[in-house]
């Protein structure tokens, strides 16, 4: 059985109680930032084996945990914060899984963009995530596409690179698309900035970012 379990994106207390009662019943979790993982398991006082389990190791570590898998054991896959998949690893060693014939059970709780995309006051019925851009190859044309998409956009950013992203978006966009950004999204410093890209843009201009951040753009008219 492999379970891929959500963790909280800021504070502790958003995971649910089955999320717990899993992480305490497998034989290993499989942790993006075993760091990051032990300071919630200790929150919990769970104490279960970590390994490490991210991009730079997944293709390396894959069939060795798919034969443990074989072979009986219960894992449990989590990341820095959210859930396993969502522009996070996870999504190989699912697939591997099924192909193997290895259960795979998701549990449901947070995910960043979801109570970003809700409060952003942009319509939520239908929308398009495209999570993290490309940093070079491919970027300015999948924008071009992007500029004409009527869905509500849903886009990930770290804060070095928000006020340009945001001033790529007037490029492509225009200043006067509507746009909400949320930062720390859960946690004590929460911040939500909603108003036209040109706007949001200026008011980040001027300031020193911090945090995960969520950038909800509406679509095109």
């Amino acid at each position: 059985m492999l379970y891929l379990v959500p963790t909280p994106i800021g504070n502790l207390k958003d995971i649910t109680l089955r999320a717990l009662d899993v992480l305490k019943e497998v034989d290993l979790i499989l942790a993006e930032d075993t760091r990051t993982s032990s300071h919630l398991l200790n929150h919990y006082r769970i104490n279960k084996p970590l390994s490490p389990y991210h991009q730079h190791n997944e293709h390396k570590v894959l069939h060795h945990l798919v034969s443990q898998l074989l072979e009986g054991k219960k894992m449990a896959v989590v990341t820095d914060a959210g859930t396993p998949g969502i522009s996070d690893p996870a999504f190989l060693l699912v697939r591997e899984c099924i192909k193997a014939g290895i259960r795979v059970e998701c549990l449901p709780g947070a995910t960043a963009f979801v109570p970003a995309l809700v409060n952003s006051g942009i319509p939520a019925n239908r929308f398009c995530f495209e999570g993290f851009l490309p940093l070079k190859k491919g970027r300015q044309s999948l924008l071009k596409q992007l500029a004409l998409e009527e869905r509500t956009l849903v886009f990930y950013e770290s804060p070095m690179r928000l006020v340009k992203t945001l001033e790529e978006f007037i490029t492509h966009f225009g200043e006067d698309r509507l746009c909400s950004v949320s930062r720390e999204l859960t946690k004590m410093f929460e911040e939500n900035k909603r108003g036209t890209l040109g706007e949001v843009a200026a008011w980040f201009r001027e300031r020193t970012v911090k945090g995960e951040i969520v950038i909800i753009v509406k679509g095109k008219e």
